[in-house]
């Protein structure tokens, strides 16, 4: 981090927003652990980049919180502090909407979604990569998230950051050569 950097951070107030993703620690994820853990590694990825947007930082906690804790009331979330109802416009940006297909959604963030939206995503698809194991999950699914983020992930990529960009890249290269390794390893059907 940089100096400058650590400067923006220092006036960062994130804690209501941490507090306020703590409902997803409830939330599991198939590879272990929880959506809260995800959320953090989302933030973490963007200070990774030198993002120091206090609205992007923040939506970064909460951005899986209207998909996962339906509890959540779009009012509470403006009210956390000033640059709450900023932070809920983007968050409802990455929020896949109940009648949209995984592939609309993509499509829409793409074509109509905001930098932030982008630069969001792929962190975000970033840190599912990380997570996407194919001894934790089935061929198909892995094959149709790295053909998503072939097709829509990439393109933002291209558009917002070029080093992330670089990043979903090799990951998407490496998820391909293990899932190719591992099918010839070990069988995805179980034998009796």
């Amino acid at each position: 981090m940089e100096n400058f950097e650590k400067d923006i951070h220092v006036n960062l107030v994130i804690a209501p927003y941490v507090q306020k993703a703590t409902a997803l620690r409830g939330v599991k994820r198939y590879v272990g652990g929880n959506q809260f853990r995800h959320a953090l590694a989302t933030f973490a990825i963007l200070i990774d980049y030198h993002y120091v947007d206090a609205i992007l930082l923040k939506a970064s906690v909460i951005h899986d919180l209207l998909e996962d804790v339906k509890r959540t009331s779009h009012d509470d979330i403006r009210a956390i502090d000033s640059d709450g109802s900023r932070v809920l416009d983007l968050v409802l940006e990455v929020t896949r909407r109940q009648d949209e297909t995984k592939e609309n959604f993509l499509k829409r963030i793409l074509l109509e979604g905001s930098d932030k939206a982008k630069i969001l995503k792929c962190a975000d698809r970033i840190s599912n990569l990380t997570d996407l194991h194919p001894d934790i999950f089935d061929k198909d699914y892995i094959k149709n998230t790295l053909s998503y983020t072939k097709k829509w992930v990439i393109p933002m990529a291209e558009q917002v950051n070029k080093d992330m960009l670089f990043e979903l890249q090799d990951l998407l290269k490496r998820r391909e050569t293990n899932m190719k390794f591992s099918s010839m390893i070990w069988p995805l059907k179980r034998v009796e």
